[in-house]
Protein backbone atom coordinates (compact mmCIF):
# COMPACT_ATOMS: atom_id res chain seq x y z
CA UNK A 1 0.00 0.00 0.00
CA UNK A 2 1.22 3.49 -0.85
CA UNK A 3 0.21 6.68 0.87
CA UNK A 4 0.27 10.26 -0.48
CA UNK A 5 3.96 10.78 0.26
CA UNK A 6 5.76 13.82 1.60
CA UNK A 7 5.54 17.10 -0.32
CA UNK A 8 9.16 18.01 -1.07
CA UNK A 9 8.01 20.59 -3.61
CA UNK A 10 6.41 22.99 -1.17
CA UNK A 11 8.00 26.45 -0.99
CA UNK A 12 8.53 26.61 2.80
CA UNK A 13 11.97 25.02 2.98
CA UNK A 14 12.98 23.61 6.38
CA UNK A 15 15.45 25.65 8.41
CA UNK A 16 16.77 22.53 10.07
CA UNK A 17 17.76 22.06 13.69
CA UNK A 18 21.40 22.05 14.73
CA UNK A 19 20.74 23.08 18.31
CA UNK A 20 22.26 19.85 19.54
CA UNK A 21 25.17 18.91 21.76
CA UNK A 22 26.93 16.05 20.05
CA UNK A 23 28.23 13.11 22.03
CA UNK A 24 31.96 13.74 22.40
CA UNK A 25 33.40 10.90 24.49
CA UNK A 26 33.64 10.20 28.19
CA UNK A 27 36.00 11.81 30.74
CA UNK A 28 37.82 8.51 31.27
CA UNK A 29 37.55 4.88 30.11
CA UNK A 30 36.03 4.08 33.49
CA UNK A 31 33.18 6.57 33.03
CA UNK A 32 31.78 5.76 29.60
CA UNK A 33 28.24 7.04 29.25
CA UNK A 34 27.74 7.82 25.56
CA UNK A 35 25.41 5.62 23.47
CA UNK A 36 27.18 3.96 20.53
CA UNK A 37 25.23 6.13 18.05
CA UNK A 38 23.62 9.52 18.51
CA UNK A 39 20.64 10.17 16.23
CA UNK A 40 19.54 13.74 15.56
CA UNK A 41 16.55 14.73 13.43
CA UNK A 42 17.74 17.75 11.45
CA UNK A 43 14.20 17.86 10.08
CA UNK A 44 11.57 15.12 9.61
CA UNK A 45 13.18 13.64 6.47
CA UNK A 46 16.84 14.19 7.35
CA UNK A 47 18.92 12.61 10.10
CA UNK A 48 22.48 13.27 11.24
CA UNK A 49 24.12 10.46 13.20
CA UNK A 50 27.38 10.41 15.11
CA UNK A 51 29.39 7.40 16.14
CA UNK A 52 30.56 7.53 19.74
CA UNK A 53 34.20 8.12 20.58
CA UNK A 54 33.77 5.21 22.98
CA UNK A 55 33.41 3.04 19.84
CA UNK A 56 36.17 4.76 17.85
CA UNK A 57 38.16 7.94 18.34
CA UNK A 58 37.29 8.79 14.71
CA UNK A 59 33.65 9.50 15.74
CA UNK A 60 32.46 10.07 12.16
CA UNK A 61 29.17 11.69 11.21
CA UNK A 62 26.69 9.86 8.98
CA UNK A 63 23.77 11.30 7.03
CA UNK A 64 20.39 9.79 6.13
CA UNK A 65 18.15 11.46 3.51
CA UNK A 66 14.62 10.06 3.14
CA UNK A 67 12.59 10.45 -0.04
CA UNK A 68 9.25 9.05 -1.17
CA UNK A 69 10.71 6.11 -3.13
CA UNK A 70 14.07 5.51 -1.47
CA UNK A 71 16.42 6.64 1.25
CA UNK A 72 20.15 7.17 0.96
CA UNK A 73 22.68 6.77 3.75
CA UNK A 74 26.04 8.46 3.36
CA UNK A 75 28.77 6.60 5.27
CA UNK A 76 28.44 3.65 7.64
CA UNK A 77 30.99 4.30 10.39
CA UNK A 78 34.06 2.42 11.51
CA UNK A 79 33.02 -1.11 12.38
CA UNK A 80 31.02 -4.07 11.10
CA UNK A 81 30.28 -5.27 14.65
CA UNK A 82 26.52 -4.77 15.25
CA UNK A 83 26.96 -5.16 19.00
CA UNK A 84 29.46 -2.32 19.32
CA UNK A 85 27.92 -0.18 16.59
CA UNK A 86 24.35 -1.12 15.57
CA UNK A 87 24.09 1.07 12.49
CA UNK A 88 21.89 -1.35 10.52
CA UNK A 89 19.38 -1.63 13.37
CA UNK A 90 19.39 2.15 13.85
CA UNK A 91 18.75 2.90 10.17
CA UNK A 92 16.04 0.23 9.99
CA UNK A 93 14.24 1.88 12.91
CA UNK A 94 14.36 5.30 11.23
CA UNK A 95 13.19 3.96 7.87
CA UNK A 96 10.35 1.98 9.49
CA UNK A 97 9.13 5.11 11.30
CA UNK A 98 9.22 7.05 8.01
CA UNK A 99 7.24 4.32 6.20
CA UNK A 100 4.68 4.19 8.98
CA UNK A 101 3.94 7.86 8.30
CA UNK A 102 4.41 7.59 4.51
CA UNK A 103 3.57 4.01 3.47
CA UNK A 104 5.34 2.67 0.38
CA UNK A 105 5.81 -0.81 -1.04
CA UNK A 106 9.31 -1.86 -2.09
CA UNK A 107 11.01 1.10 -0.41
CA UNK A 108 14.72 1.07 -1.23
CA UNK A 109 17.81 1.98 0.77
CA UNK A 110 20.98 3.12 -0.97
CA UNK A 111 24.18 2.91 1.06
CA UNK A 112 26.81 5.30 -0.32
CA UNK A 113 29.92 7.06 0.95
CA UNK A 114 31.35 10.57 0.95
CA UNK A 115 34.65 8.76 0.30
CA UNK A 116 36.11 5.31 0.76
CA UNK A 117 38.37 5.50 3.80
CA UNK A 118 37.65 2.69 6.25
CA UNK A 119 36.26 4.94 9.00
CA UNK A 120 33.42 5.76 6.59
CA UNK A 121 32.80 2.29 5.14
CA UNK A 122 33.34 -0.03 8.12
CA UNK A 123 29.64 -0.71 8.69
CA UNK A 124 28.86 -1.72 5.09
CA UNK A 125 28.83 -5.42 5.95
CA UNK A 126 25.85 -4.92 8.27
CA UNK A 127 23.73 -4.04 5.21
CA UNK A 128 24.97 -6.85 2.95
CA UNK A 129 21.88 -9.05 3.40
CA UNK A 130 19.31 -6.27 3.85
CA UNK A 131 16.38 -6.53 1.39
CA UNK A 132 15.78 -3.71 -1.12
CA UNK A 133 19.26 -2.34 -0.52
CA UNK A 134 21.99 -1.22 -2.90
CA UNK A 135 25.51 -0.66 -1.61
CA UNK A 136 27.56 1.62 -3.83
CA UNK A 137 31.08 0.36 -4.58
CA UNK A 138 34.08 2.13 -3.12
CA UNK A 139 36.34 2.74 -6.11
CA UNK A 140 36.15 6.04 -8.02
CA UNK A 141 34.97 4.12 -11.09
CA UNK A 142 32.11 2.46 -9.19
CA UNK A 143 31.06 5.69 -7.51
CA UNK A 144 31.11 7.63 -10.77
CA UNK A 145 29.19 4.91 -12.61
CA UNK A 146 26.47 4.73 -9.97
CA UNK A 147 25.83 8.48 -9.83
CA UNK A 148 26.38 9.09 -13.56
CA UNK A 149 29.55 11.14 -13.09
CA UNK A 150 31.62 11.48 -16.25
CA UNK A 151 34.98 12.57 -14.85
CA UNK A 152 36.88 13.84 -11.80
CA UNK A 153 35.59 17.39 -12.25
CA UNK A 154 32.29 16.90 -14.06
CA UNK A 155 29.10 18.87 -13.48
CA UNK A 156 26.77 17.92 -10.59
CA UNK A 157 24.45 15.06 -11.44
CA UNK A 158 20.94 14.66 -9.96
CA UNK A 159 19.89 11.55 -8.02
CA UNK A 160 16.19 11.10 -7.37
CA UNK A 161 14.92 9.86 -4.00
CA UNK A 162 11.29 10.23 -5.00
CA UNK A 163 10.14 13.84 -4.92
CA UNK A 164 13.46 14.79 -3.35
CA UNK A 165 16.54 15.34 -5.48
CA UNK A 166 20.14 15.46 -4.39
CA UNK A 167 23.05 16.50 -6.60
CA UNK A 168 26.40 14.73 -6.55
CA UNK A 169 29.76 15.84 -7.94
CA UNK A 170 33.35 14.62 -7.54
CA UNK A 171 35.77 16.44 -5.23
CA UNK A 172 39.05 14.45 -5.34
CA UNK A 173 42.14 15.48 -3.41
CA UNK A 174 41.56 13.95 -0.01
CA UNK A 175 40.53 10.68 -1.67
CA UNK A 176 40.05 9.83 -5.36
CA UNK A 177 36.45 8.71 -4.69
CA UNK A 178 35.45 11.79 -2.65
CA UNK A 179 32.11 13.35 -3.57
CA UNK A 180 30.10 16.38 -2.52
CA UNK A 181 26.36 15.98 -2.01
CA UNK A 182 23.91 18.87 -2.27
CA UNK A 183 20.38 18.37 -0.99
CA UNK A 184 17.95 20.68 -2.74
CA UNK A 185 15.35 20.21 0.02
CA UNK A 186 17.42 21.32 3.02
CA UNK A 187 20.13 23.17 1.01
CA UNK A 188 22.90 21.50 3.02
CA UNK A 189 26.13 20.48 1.30
CA UNK A 190 27.91 17.33 2.47
CA UNK A 191 31.67 17.34 1.94
CA UNK A 192 32.97 14.38 3.95
CA UNK A 193 36.61 14.87 4.96
CA UNK A 194 37.29 17.33 2.14
CA UNK A 195 35.89 20.18 4.24
CA UNK A 196 35.25 19.59 7.93
CA UNK A 197 36.13 21.19 11.27
CA UNK A 198 39.11 18.93 11.79
CA UNK A 199 42.35 17.67 10.29
CA UNK A 200 42.16 17.59 6.50
CA UNK A 201 44.72 15.32 4.90
CA UNK A 202 45.50 16.37 1.33
CA UNK A 203 47.05 13.59 -0.72
CA UNK A 204 46.74 15.31 -4.11
CA UNK A 205 47.04 19.07 -3.73
CA UNK A 206 46.36 20.07 -7.38
CA UNK A 207 43.16 18.01 -7.35
CA UNK A 208 42.21 19.29 -3.90
CA UNK A 209 42.68 22.91 -4.90
CA UNK A 210 40.51 22.40 -7.98
CA UNK A 211 37.84 20.75 -5.81
CA UNK A 212 37.77 23.59 -3.27
CA UNK A 213 37.58 26.15 -6.05
CA UNK A 214 34.61 24.39 -7.64
CA UNK A 215 32.86 24.03 -4.25
CA UNK A 216 33.33 27.79 -3.80
CA UNK A 217 31.78 28.41 -7.22
CA UNK A 218 28.92 26.04 -6.44
CA UNK A 219 28.14 27.88 -3.21
CA UNK A 220 28.06 31.18 -5.10
CA UNK A 221 25.55 29.76 -7.58
CA UNK A 222 23.23 27.86 -5.21
CA UNK A 223 21.58 28.54 -1.87
CA UNK A 224 23.70 26.63 0.66
CA UNK A 225 22.72 26.89 4.31
CA UNK A 226 25.50 24.80 5.85
CA UNK A 227 28.55 22.80 4.86
CA UNK A 228 28.55 19.53 6.83
CA UNK A 229 31.63 17.30 7.03
CA UNK A 230 32.64 13.91 8.36
CA UNK A 231 34.37 14.76 11.65
CA UNK A 232 34.77 17.36 14.37
CA UNK A 233 38.35 17.53 15.70
CA UNK A 234 38.74 21.26 16.33
CA UNK A 235 38.43 22.90 19.73
CA UNK A 236 36.44 26.06 20.31
CA UNK A 237 39.77 27.91 20.11
CA UNK A 238 40.48 28.98 16.54
CA UNK A 239 43.33 27.11 14.81
CA UNK A 240 43.62 24.54 17.63
CA UNK A 241 42.65 20.89 17.20
CA UNK A 242 42.37 18.03 19.65
CA UNK A 243 45.25 15.53 19.41
CA UNK A 244 45.09 12.55 17.09
CA UNK A 245 43.18 9.64 18.70
CA UNK A 246 41.57 11.89 21.33
CA UNK A 247 38.59 10.09 22.88
CA UNK A 248 37.17 13.02 24.83
CA UNK A 249 36.38 16.40 23.28
CA UNK A 250 34.29 18.39 25.78
CA UNK A 251 34.95 21.77 24.14
CA UNK A 252 34.75 20.89 20.46
CA UNK A 253 33.50 23.40 17.93
CA UNK A 254 30.21 22.96 16.01
CA UNK A 255 29.89 20.56 13.10
CA UNK A 256 28.40 23.06 10.66
CA UNK A 257 30.57 25.46 8.67
CA UNK A 258 28.89 28.57 7.20
CA UNK A 259 29.53 28.86 3.45
CA UNK A 260 30.86 32.37 4.06
CA UNK A 261 34.00 30.78 5.55
CA UNK A 262 35.02 29.20 2.22
CA UNK A 263 37.15 32.16 1.04
CA UNK A 264 39.37 31.74 4.10
CA UNK A 265 39.86 28.04 3.36
CA UNK A 266 40.49 28.70 -0.31
CA UNK A 267 43.13 31.30 0.57
CA UNK A 268 44.90 28.80 2.83
CA UNK A 269 44.80 26.14 0.12
CA UNK A 270 46.31 28.49 -2.42
CA UNK A 271 49.05 29.44 0.04
CA UNK A 272 49.85 25.77 0.67
CA UNK A 273 49.99 24.76 -2.98
CA UNK A 274 53.46 23.47 -3.83
CA UNK A 275 54.58 23.77 -0.20
CA UNK A 276 54.13 20.58 1.84
CA UNK A 277 53.44 21.24 5.50
CA UNK A 278 50.79 21.98 8.11
CA UNK A 279 48.52 24.99 7.66
CA UNK A 280 46.09 25.86 10.49
CA UNK A 281 42.93 27.81 9.68
CA UNK A 282 40.12 28.92 11.96
CA UNK A 283 38.00 25.95 10.89
CA UNK A 284 40.49 23.22 10.00
CA UNK A 285 44.09 22.07 10.02
CA UNK A 286 45.36 21.40 6.49
CA UNK A 287 48.05 18.76 6.00
CA UNK A 288 49.53 19.24 2.56
CA UNK A 289 51.21 15.89 2.13
CA UNK A 290 51.62 13.48 5.01
CA UNK A 291 55.34 13.02 5.60
CA UNK A 292 57.08 10.86 8.17
CA UNK A 293 57.92 13.80 10.43
CA UNK A 294 54.33 15.01 10.51
CA UNK A 295 52.98 11.55 11.26
CA UNK A 296 55.48 10.94 14.07
CA UNK A 297 54.72 14.31 15.66
CA UNK A 298 50.99 13.64 15.54
CA UNK A 299 51.37 10.15 16.97
CA UNK A 300 53.59 11.42 19.79
CA UNK A 301 51.13 14.14 20.70
CA UNK A 302 48.26 11.67 20.61
CA UNK A 303 50.16 9.07 22.66
CA UNK A 304 50.88 11.59 25.43
CA UNK A 305 47.25 12.74 25.43
CA UNK A 306 45.86 9.21 25.64
CA UNK A 307 48.26 8.28 28.43
CA UNK A 308 46.81 11.12 30.49
CA UNK A 309 43.29 10.05 29.43
CA UNK A 310 43.80 6.45 30.61
CA UNK A 311 45.10 7.75 33.93
CA UNK A 312 41.98 9.88 34.34
CA UNK A 313 44.00 13.12 34.28
CA UNK A 314 41.81 14.80 31.65
CA UNK A 315 38.55 16.35 32.84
Amino acid sequence: MSGPGFDFGRPDRPKGDLGVRWIHGSPSPRQRTDPPIQVHAYEPATYILRESKDVSYEAPFLYLFLGNERAILFDTGTTSDPQRFPIRRTIDTLVEAWLKAHPRAGYELVVAHTHSHTDHTGGDAQFADRPNTRIVGRSPEEVHRFFGLTGPHCDPQPFDLGGRTIEVFPIPGHHPASIAVYDRWTTVLLTGDTICPGRIYIFDMPAYRTSIERIARFVEERPVRWILGGHVEMTQTARLDYPLRAKYQPLERPLEIPPGRLPSLLSAVRSAAGRPGVYPTDDSILFNGVGVGTILAMLWRGWRWNLRYRRGAIH
